[in-house]
Formats: C-alpha cells, structure tokens, sequence
C-alpha cells in the first residue's frame, strides 16, 4: 500500500476505541479505523453511529455507560482531561452534593488555548502527574488525596471537605496525616 493511501474502513478497529471508550469515538480515531468523513457521513445517516459533540461519536448499539457524559468531555479534551474537584468528590462517592459544573483539569500549557468550552463545564489548568490519577471505567480521574487537596486549594465548603475527610479514612483512603495536611490547606485558603 502507498504511504499516502488511506487505510481499509475497518469496523472491528473503531469497535476496540469504542469499547475502552463506553462506545465513544472521535473524528481521528475513526481515520485511524479508515473511515473518512464521508464514509463516517454515511454511517450517521444510516443510524449506525450518533454524533454527540463535534468530534464525537457513538456507536449506537452500544451499551449504555454509567458515565457516558464525562466520557464525551473526556474525548473533547482530545483524553489529555481529568475529572477533578467537586466531581471528583462525587465520583469517589466521597460527597453526595451534586456539582453545578463538570470540573475538568487539563494541562497547565492547555491554558494559552483558545477553547470553545462545553456548556456546564469548568476548568482547571495543572500538570496532574500519573501517581494522582486513578482510571474509574473509562475516565480518568484525580486520587483521593488529590481531589482532596486540590478541593481544599479552592475553597470548598470546609463542611463538605471535612465531610469528605471523614468519609475517606473510614473507607481507609487517606491516614490521619493526610487528613491534617487537607484540614491545614482548607483553613489557609
């Protein structure tokens, strides 16, 4: 094949990004498959896939996620996002408070981007290293002690911190030293 002929569409290559994804994929990941934008054209008319946002997509008989939504934010952010602060809290089921927005942290360099920003969705803009992510299902999402700190930095509601605090040494998520250090950080913010 030439180096400049594009790959054969191959149904079962943007089924393997979808699985891993809740059944998710985006423009580029269906080039990687050999659909091009006619081809993913057609598939939208004929009800095999859905667009969801610009860029993505589901396949329609996919199963449905238990967070299909954040999965969506999460292939926005071209999967360089990770789920922070209060829905962190939430998605740890360390706070039953519902946030009013999806926080999403993205790379500190992603802040000189001119972004069009999905409606309900507030940013933050920090390097979060591998250590402070952990994966649940098919998002990423910033540990504990992390969500934690990070909540603490922005002035949560010290009653749904320490809430917080109380529910994750009782599930041994954090030590007593831990839950010191997050307690000094929320009075010092």
């Amino acid at each position: 094949m030439p180096a400049h002929a594009e790959p054969a569409p191959s149904w079962d290559r943007l089924f393997e990004f979808a699985v891993g994804q809740d059944g998710h994929f985006t423009t580029k990941q269906a080039g990687l498959a050999g659909y091009s934008p006619q081809l993913l054209l057609k598939y939208l008319k004929n009800g095999r896939v859905l667009r969801v946002r610009r860029g993505v997509y589901r396949i329609v008989h996919f199963p449905a996620g238990e967070h299909e939504d954040l999965v969506t934010l999460w292939l926005w952010s071209d999967k360089e996002g990770v789920f922070s602060h209060e829905t962190a809290l939430m998605l740890h089921n360390l706070s039953d408070a519902l946030p009013r927005k999806v926080n999403l942290t993205l790379p500190a360099d992603w802040v000189k981007r001119r972004l069009r920003v999905p409606k309900g969705v507030l940013l933050h803009h920090h390097d979060v290293p591998k250590g402070d992510r952990v994966e649940l299902g098919a998002i990423p999402v910033t540990s504990v002690l992390r969500t934690l700190t990070d909540c603490a930095d922005v002035h949560v509601s010290p009653e749904l911190i320490e809430a917080a605090i109380r529910q994750a040494r009782e599930r041994g998520l954090i030590d007593n030293g831990d839950a010191r250090r997050i307690r000094a950080r929320s009075r010092a913010a």
